[in-house]
């Protein structure tokens, strides 16, 4: 069985503000479809333009839409001793990067769409992702990687914004 080697680079971004505010600013940031329907609505689609237009009205002001979150905070405070520990872990991205990354390098199907943790720590919330671009580097694809550093751009700065 080969083995691929990958080297991560994680982004992390601190806010001083409260988690709650946080959250809602990143949250505001992305688009929320309901799921179930987004499904439907994209194996109706007969051509690319309806399938894209189905992905675009789906998306947030970032070009990002919300696929599934974790409240890992919720679990944590279960055990008393993380009883104030807020955490959530958003899968957010847009079918339409993942599919240009996709197409060159198979393997990243695995990193798309991405993970952002979002929890609160003594210094302060932190906002995380793991860069796609260090993801896909073992792959050797110049085209992928071009598209790997454009997402990796847009999520610094949905958390930038989301931190301020």
């Amino acid at each position: 069985m080969p083995v691929v080697e990958l080297s991560l680079q994680r982004l992390s971004v601190t806010s001083k503000n409260p988690f709650d505010a946080v959250v809602a600013k990143f949250e505001a940031a992305i688009g929320h479809p309901n799921m179930a329907d987004f499904r439907k609505q994209m194996a109706s689609t007969k051509t690319y333009a309806e399938m894209e237009a189905v992905v675009h009205g789906a998306l947030g002001p970032f070009g990002f839409m919300e696929f599934t979150r974790y409240d890992l905070g919720a679990v944590m405070q279960k055990e008393q001793q993380y009883g104030g520990r807020k955490s959530v872990r958003f899968v957010i991205g847009n079918p339409l990067i993942m599919k240009e990354m996709v197409k060159r390098v198979p393997d990243a199907g695995s990193y798309a769409p991405v993970t952002i943790l979002i929890d609160n720590r003594p210094d302060g919330v932190h906002l995380s992702y793991d860069k796609m671009e260090s993801l896909l580097s073992s792959y050797g694809d110049t085209d992928a990687l071009k598209v790997a550093r454009e997402l990796d751009s847009k999520v610094e700065n949905l958390l930038a914004e989301s931190a301020h």
